[in-house]
């Protein structure tokens, strides 16, 4: 009887042991917010098709009436693949217009869990690792001293290394931050290769399907002030899952360029002047 006892306790103490360190999924619905990165893999074997884009300011000096409140002009659009090696490591590639001073980019990153939330256990937050880089494709310009004079092929090349941690606190509520490094091959004479900043995110979800997601993005430079005509990058938006792996996210931003390595360097928008803009992301999911 008494070993009977033991057994039953030691069982029930394994079992909540278990249950107590239970692993937390979706801090976030997808592996973008608005403009950042969130700390989300796809599953191994997913292939993720997407497509994002972001037209002119609403109001401001270049938006209003005579643009449509900026839908007859397009900032930026980007196409392109992700796909899901393992569960914690993913890959992807896209195209993108670019919003910066160099355009037709081509964009690749990998991203990596190392670490997953669990309740009641050691692991109170996720961590996940960003390596990006971009190259641009466009023409060779004439212009001496001009950044797409490229006179170098490494000068069209960028990169942005980033660290995201999330934590979910409740099925409806999650927030995350992160510090990043970008670095550019060639800038102007009076700038710096090295931009480091940080950044906070959040969802707030009304439903399963349907939340708000926002993203604050600081770059920490001298000279990206707004007295230098600098601003940082806002962006909110609206999230939904129609389900069957299909994401829809309709946003508001300041940024022009969709990728960090053109957003963060480039952003001379400013919401207070009405240089924000409509976007979306469609992303359709799919198994291979």
């Amino acid at each position: 009887m008494q070993r009977s006892l033991i057994l039953v306790f030691f069982f029930t103490c394994l079992t909540l042991g278990l249950f107590a360190q239970e692993v937390v999924y979706q801090s976030f619905k997808d592996t973008r917010i608005v403009n950042t990165h969130s700390i989300e893999t796809l599953k191994a074997g997913m292939m993720d098709f997407r497509v994002g884009h972001r037209f002119g300011d609403i109001a401001g000096e270049s938006g209003g009436w005579k643009t449509l409140y900026g839908l007859e002009n397009a900032a930026d659009v980007a196409i392109g693949f992700d796909y899901g090696l393992t569960d914690e490591w993913m890959i992807g590639i896209n195209r993108a217009k670019g919003a910066g001073p160099l355009r037709q980019n081509v964009n690749t990153f990998t991203k990596f869990r190392l670490m997953q939330q669990e309740e009641g256990g050691n692991k109170p937050f996720s961590i996940t690792v960003l390596a990006a880089g971009t190259v641009s494709t466009q023409a060779k310009t004439p212009t001496q001293g001009s950044l797409s004079s490229f006179d170098k092929g490494a000068h069209r090349l960028s990169y942005h290394l980033q660290v995201l941690f999330a934590r979910k606190f409740s099925p409806y509520f999650s927030i995350q931050g992160g510090g990043g490094w970008t670095y550019r091959n060639i800038v102007p004479f009076n700038d710096v290769n090295d931009l480091v900043s940080i950044s906070l995110s959040s969802r707030i979800n009304f439903t399963k399907a349907l939340g708000v997601v926002l993203d604050f993005n600081y770059p920490i430079s001298e000279l990206r002030t707004i007295e230098n005509g600098y601003y940082p990058i806002l962006g909110i938006g609206l999230e939904w899952e129609t389900g069957g792996g299909h994401v829809f996210l309709i946003n508001l931003t300041n940024a022009e360029g969709i990728n960090e390595t053109d957003y963060l360097p480039y952003t001379r928008t400013n919401w207070l002047d009405g240089e924000y803009r409509l976007g979306f992301t469609i992303a359709r999911l799919f198994k291979l």
